[in-house]
């Protein structure tokens, strides 16, 4: 019996290095200096971030259930990752079924062959498309534009990134940096024909694009989208937007095609109900989408007549494989943790030199593209580009964790990083504080590092490899003495001292207030003892003074005969007493028989319940 060996089994692949949008030129501490020097953007970023972040407050705090919907988004984006297969594979059924044929693409560069050759296959040398992200990370535009094809984004902000030869720096609104004035300078420099009257007000530059879009609506034969949800029970795909420019996209053109990221499978229509309700809050803090679109293979007379639907992977597979890092695959692309992040307000998109910025790109980028595709990869970095402050985690329709896949991402970069300058330090110190003798050395020579400091005690300057430390942050000189010298000073031993007398003494007077409390304790205590006394003393009084009372007290063993008839009514009222009765100089004899049977009825014992006086009234 032969054998055949077949390899062993290796990691799924990232995205190609070079392919797409998925990493910056420089570093994120270098690119994001550059930016904090653009204080036009950081003013449009703080207006637009903050008025997104009170409109999505707003509209979450609406809903008494808004916690519960974020738990049942985590719960069906963790079962999607786990059936991921099957359910890919079922969508791929539903799609074919209507009409629809379906492209498996590995990473960028097979979905980019893809649509330019189901573009080529139409005879078009144009195409529109509505906001995607996908086709942005695989660098679509860049693509065909190579291959001599025009994609013309109708996206109101992706059209003003694209004429102004820019990049999005936001998830939702890509053109987040730019202002009314410079929309309406670009406007005014790239659009043909375009009114050179034209004011910055919103109307009017919306008008203008409009003007400029409708042409290509109703001229171009292929439209190419993304989309946010796929449902695999049904093959239907979603998309929602603002505009309407989408619902056009979808409808007008003879062929459409999809480029999806499998992790947007969803495995029912139900689904939906959930996602509904956190996309358009936690996006742009509406209560619903005003364009929702959907869509299920081919319809005959209504609608493109020719639907491709291209799943792209491009790294997710490899993110999917980490039993940590596939978290961030329940991106739902909302934009919410972008809006909430200090370090991107202040920063901006641009900074993360991926498709994806904010705290989600930090996450997201180096799941997908990896962090050691090159020598000093610049995706290394983006895990380093947060606080950890949080605020992401908590405003995550789906609870993404990012802080804590931050920190993931960090030690795995410190495990791949092996021998560094860092790693070495911290061997060094470990070994100087392993060693008594060694540590004193250390310490004593630290001191020298007062030379170096200005007069306000703070060094403000390290020497490599230390300088990373100091660009960001002042140093405080060493002190003259350390705190062991200190200790063993005569300074140091008079401070003891009187730290253990003023200890002492404290303890002196806790004691004493201990005591005085226990004392007070106590006698409130006897008073309460002797209240006790005097309180049966009087009970035993009124028991020996009226011994009926007693008699009274005591369990009656046979009730009362019946009532044969009842009392005669009273004619007249008893006269008033003149005078108290004498008092009672003897008690009572006690009773040594049981008294006779009454011939009349008693009135009721004072023992006698509630209970007992309904039923005589209902005999």
């Amino acid at each position: 019996m032969s054998t055949t060996f077949l390899g062993l089994p290796s990691a799924p692949p990232r995205a190609p290095y070079g392919a797409g949008n998925l990493r910056g030129d420089q570093k994120f501490p270098k690119a994001a200096h550059t930016e904090l020097q653009n204080t036009q953007l950081r003013g449009n970023l703080h207006k637009a971030t903050h008025t997104i972040r009170a409109k999505r407050l707003a509209v979450t705090a609406e809903l008494p259930d808004w916690e519960h919907l974020r738990d049942a988004g985590s719960a069906i984006k963790s079962d999607t990752l786990n059936r991921l297969p099957e359910l890919l594979e079922e969508l791929e059924e539903r799609v074919t079924a209507r009409g629809g044929t379906v492209h498996w693409a590995r990473d960028a560069v097979e979905a980019n062959e893809i649509v330019t050759r189901l573009v080529r296959a139409k005879g078009s040398e144009e195409v529109i498309k509505v906001k995607s992200m996908a086709t942005q990370e695989i660098g679509l535009n860049e693509h065909l534009e190579a291959e001599g094809i025009t994609a013309h984004e109708t996206d109101l902000a992706e059209l003003i990134v694209q004429l102004a030869h820019d990049k999005p720096s936001h998830i939702l609104v890509p053109a987040i940096h730019r202002n009314r004035e410079e929309i309406r300078e670009i406007f005014l420099k790239e659009i043909p024909g375009v009114d050179p009257e034209l004011t910055s007000v919103p109307a009017e530059l919306a008008a203008a694009a409009r003007a400029y879009l409708r042409e290509k609506f109703m001229t171009t034969k292929v439209a190419v989208s993304g989309a946010n949800f796929g449902i695999a029970e049904t093959g239907t795909l979603a998309v929602v937007e603002s505009e309407g420019n989408g619902r056009m996209c979808l409808t007008l053109p003879e062929t459409l095609i999809t480029v999806m990221g499998i992790e947007k499978v969803l495995p029912r229509h139900q689904d939906l109900e959930v996602f509904f309700q956190l996309l358009p809050r936690s996006s742009t803090g509406e209560r619903m989408n005003p364009y929702t679109s959907l869509w299920t293979g081919v319809t005959e007379g209504d609608g493109p007549q020719e639907f491709h639907l291209v799943l792209l992977d491009n790294g997710r597979t490899a993110a999917l494989a980490d039993k940590i890092g596939r978290e961030a695959l329940h991106c739902i692309r909302c934009s919410a943790c972008l809006n909430v992040c200090p370090v991107y307000e202040r920063a901006g998109g641009h900074a993360y030199g991926s498709t994806y910025p904010g705290p989600i790109g930090a996450v997201l980028t180096p799941q997908l593209a990896g962090m050691d595709a090159a020598k000093d990869d610049p995706n290394a970095s983006l895990p380093y580009a947060s606080s950890l402050c949080g605020a992401c985690f908590d405003a995550c329709p789906v609870k993404i964790d990012i802080p804590s896949l931050l920190v993931e991402l960090r030690h795995q970069k410190t495990e791949q990083a092996g021998t560094t300058a860092e790693s070495l330090a911290m061997k060094a110190a470990a070994a100087v504080m392993a060693r008594p003798g060694l540590y004193t050395g250390a310490q004593r020579a630290a001191g020298l590092g007062r030379v170096i400091a200005g007069r306000d005690a703070k060094i403000k300057h390290l020497p490599a490899p230390f300088d990373g430390w100091s660009d960001s942050r002042d140093t405080p000189a060493p002190p003259r003495r350390s705190f062991r010298r200190w200790l063993d000073s005569a300074d140091g031993r008079e401070a003891l001292r009187a730290a253990k007398a003023e200890g002492e003494a404290s303890r002196t007077e806790a004691d004493a207030s201990h005591t005085e409390a226990d004392a007070s304790r106590a006698e409130a205590d006897a008073s309460h003892t002797e209240a006790d006394a005097s309180r049966a003393e009087a009970d035993a009084s009124r028991t020996q003074g009226n011994p009926s009372q007693a008699r009274t007290d005591a369990p009656r063993t046979q009730p009362d005969p019946p009532r044969t008839q009842p009392d005669p009514p009273r004619t007249q009222p008893d006269p008033p007493r003149t005078q108290p009765d004498p008092p009672r100089t003897q008690p009572d004899p006690p009773r040594t028989q049981a008294d006779a049977p009454p011939t009349q009825a008693e009135p009721p014992a004072a023992t006698e319940t509630h209970d007992d006086q309904d039923k005589g009234e209902k005999a």
